[in-house]
Order: structure tokens, then sequence, then C-alpha cells
């Protein structure tokens, strides 16, 4: 039987949202027979954006202000003798604050 490598990578703009939804998923896979291993979560550097703004738009020119959106990613990797554990990782229930994706790879 050949083994099943999953990759699931987490993204949001709240770190500590994305730190919660990470403890849920090892909770429930370390909770599994199937899952011969798990490698993660891994963090990646966090990625800023910087945007400059004018405050007037017709006079003052040296008055701007300026915003910062910081992305967070980490990453889990699983290798599962069954092809159920996706099934399982569809059905959990994660904050909305942050973005996953889940696929397959070598």
């Amino acid at each position: 039987m050949s083994n099943e490598k999953i990759r699931i990578t987490l993204q949001s703009f709240n770190h500590l949202v994305l730190n919660e939804c990470c403890k849920k998923i090892s909770d429930v896979l370390t909770g599994e027979k199937s899952v011969l291993k798990i490698a993660g979560p891994i963090s990646f550097p966090t990625k800023k954006r910087s945007y400059c703004v004018l405050r007037s738009p017709h006079v003052n020119k040296d008055s701007r202000e300026q915003f910062e959106i910081r992305r967070y990613k980490k990453i889990i990797d699983i290798e599962s003798n069954s092809k159920e554990i996706v099934n399982v990782l569809l059905s959990l229930d994660l904050s909305p604050g942050v973005s996953t994706e889940l696929y397959n790879y070598k």
C-alpha cells in the first residue's frame, strides 16, 4: 500500500488565529491511527506590504498616512497510509480568517 503525502498551507492576517488553527489540526492528526508522520507547523517569513496614501488630494503633498498589511503563512506536511485522512481534514471547522490549501505531493 502506498503512502499518501499531503501538504496543508495555512495563511492569515492574524497570527493568533493562525496558531490556533495549527494547534487544532495537529490535535486532530495526533488522534488518528492512520497518520505515520507529521512535520510542522513550519513557519514561513512574514510578508509585509506597505502603502503610503496622501491625506488630502489637492494640497499638503507632504502630509501622508502609512498602512501596513502582514501576511503569516505556515505549512504542515502529513504522511498517512490511508486516503481517509483527507476526509477528516476537510471536515474540520477552522476559523474564517484562515485561508487553507490542501494538496498531495510526492
